[in-house]
């Protein structure tokens, strides 16, 4: 690619992100989606260049960090609680939807191997928790079937690529059963050691490190120091990179002081709605010259395809959440019963198996090439596989909050009264310390007084809120007033500068500190005042050159 078509590619990334993220609340619909469809409709343009990454880009670029950072934000205690239901969903059921596509998609699509058709299975069997958990936190659905689904999709991501990495090497190499096995059990052992060597490794290390800067730097290397020597090795770098991300996350608290952790969590999020989006509008740009290179099948051919490896696809899953999901109660050791949920509980599970961006990564990730010949079939997979993330995320996202509501599971209260629940108690916490520093005389009750009319007055808020009358009882909201008074402090500053009195390194550091005051700061990026004043007395707010 040129420098006009690199521009030309960027810039309609950054359109069709644009447009999505705008687009996604009007109409209802995921925010993948439309990145997928936007992107499609703008690759039909006359002049858009065609874009093409190398499929070990795709693999290595891509996937790495989006693993890692889900590994790293698990919910131990939540997930070591529902291991058996997350476990047989993420390792037995993947397994099983893979041979189930591979079969249907060895059936349906003519010239496909065995071998290419499972590395399709794994392509599509691994779920994305983040479309059907997001409608599930929206609509208030029980914390569990949140957690079982996020703990799945983390794990099913590691076996669909264990599998996928193996069925890629058998396109080039014959594999009799033993050395599949034997092969099978290296690559998980080695990836699994390697994980947690780098992991523990990284953990000595980010101890010592103080300076949030550097932190993200280390946490930015750790996906690919996990993932690309382990991949060398001939183990799985993608289970390397789950471990270690699984590792630093359980130990994340202890070993960040909260400036590392609050700027840390920003730019994560940040760097994986990037990477997300990417995938999703690569494949939309893919859609045109895929369809223009598998001319050999009729449009009612390739409806047939779908459809089929669609519908087996969710009908297994559907099976397996109502019928064999419940079998797990059986299995020896202490675990939660898979039985304390019920049928509509785990038809809601079944039904969010949505397809996303680790499907499109793993299939774009496919080799062209197999031993100097192309691949037959690959774009048939590709195609295919788009096809079955956009079916899913359309189809079953849409009808995901129906299901919810018909078997009574869209309780949108539950997750407020959960967070007022803890507000209450933090603050509260929060006033005893101080009753209890003033009796001590470790705090001056001037001091004392400011904190606890602030908490007081945010404690009154909640309880109001938790018994149902905040409009009669809580004071008024201050948010318009402090944007008002900050929106003033800027146009003085604004004013001040004009004027030539004051220089442009004083308005970015005066300007810094009104950002960090702004209430529209908490709604945009997630931060409470305290997190503000955090990073504010950090030292390392940057913006340029500048350090606070």
């Amino acid at each position: 690619m040129g420098p006009m078509s690199l521009f030309l590619g960027g810039l309609a990334f950054a359109v069709v992100v644009l447009l999505a993220r705008n687009l996604a609340g009007r109409l209802g619909l995921p925010e993948a989606t439309l990145l997928v469809v936007l992107a499609a409709a703008m690759g039909f343009i006359p002049g858009m260049p065609q874009i093409h990454l190398p499929p070990e880009i795709v693999l290595i670029g891509f996937l790495p960090p989006i693993v890692y950072h889900a590994a790293f934000f698990t919910a131990p205690r939540e997930a070591k609680a529902d291991a058996v239901p997350i476990i047989t969903l993420a390792v037995a059921l993947t397994t099983v939807t893979t041979f189930a596509a591979a079969g249907a998609a060895h059936a349906v699509v003519t010239g496909l191997s065995w071998a290419a058709a499972i590395a399709f299975g794994a392509a599509v069997a691994p779920t994305d928790a983040v479309s059907a958990t997001s409608i599930l936190q929206r609509l208030g659905a029980p914390r569990r079937i949140v957690t079982i689904l996020e703990g799945e999709s983390l794990i099913n991501d590691g076996v669909a690529l264990t599998v996928f990495v193996l069925a890629v090497e058998g396109l080039s190499h014959s594999y009799t059963y033993g050395h599949g096995a034997a092969r099978l059990v290296e690559v998980v052992v080695g990836g699994v050691t390697y994980g947690l060597l780098v992991g523990f490794a990284v953990s000595r290390l980010r101890r010592r490190i103080r300076d949030p800067s550097s932190q993200i730097v280390v946490s930015l290397l750790t996906p690919y120091l996990a993932f690309i020597p382990a991949d060398e090795l001939g183990f799985s770098g993608i289970l390397a990179t789950v471990t270690a991300g699984f590792f630093l996350g359980t130990r994340g608290e202890g070993m960040l002081q909260p400036a590392s952790r609050l700027v840390g969590g920003m730019f994560w999020r940040v760097l994986v709605y990037l990477l997300e989006s990417a995938l999703f509008v690569l494949l939309g740009l893919q859609i045109r010259p895929v369809m223009r290179e598998i001319t050999g099948h009729s449009p009612s051919r390739l409806l047939v395809a779908v459809l089929v490896v669609a519908t087996i696809i969710i009908a297994v899953r559907i099976a397996w959440s109502l019928w064999v999901f419940p079998l797990g109660r059986y299995l020896p050791g202490r675990h939660l019963e898979v039985g304390h949920l019920n049928a509509g509980e785990r038809f809601a599970i079944g039904w969010s198996g949505m397809r996303g961006a680790i499907s499109l990564a793993i299939v774009l990730s496919v080799p062209g090439n197999v031993r100097g010949s192309p691949l037959p079939g690959r774009q048939e997979m590709v195609f295919l596989t788009a096809a079955i993330v956009f079916v899913t995320l359309v189809g079953q996202a849409m009808a995901l909050p129906v299901i919810l509501r018909r078997f009574g599971l869209a309780e949108s209260d539950r997750q407020r009264i959960e967070q007022m629940t803890a507000r209450r108690a933090v603050l509260e916490a929060a006033l005893d310390r101080l009753d209890a520093l003033v009796e001590k005389d470790e705090v001056d009750e001037r001091a004392a007084q400011t904190y606890r009319q602030l908490y007081e007055d945010r404690l009154r808020r909640v309880r109001a809120e938790l018994d149902g009358d905040a409009d009669e009882e809580a004071p008024p909201d201050p948010i318009a007033l402090r944007r008002d008074l900050i929106r003033a402090q800027r146009e003085r500053l604004d004013r001040l500068y004009r004027k030539g009195k004051i220089s442009a390194d004083a308005v970015r550091a005066v300007r810094r500190r009104l950002d960090l005051d702004d209430p529209d700061l908490r709604r945009d990026v997630g931060l409470s005042h305290a997190a503000r004043v955090t990073l504010r007395s950090s030292g390392m707010v940057r913006i340029g050159d500048d350090t606070e």
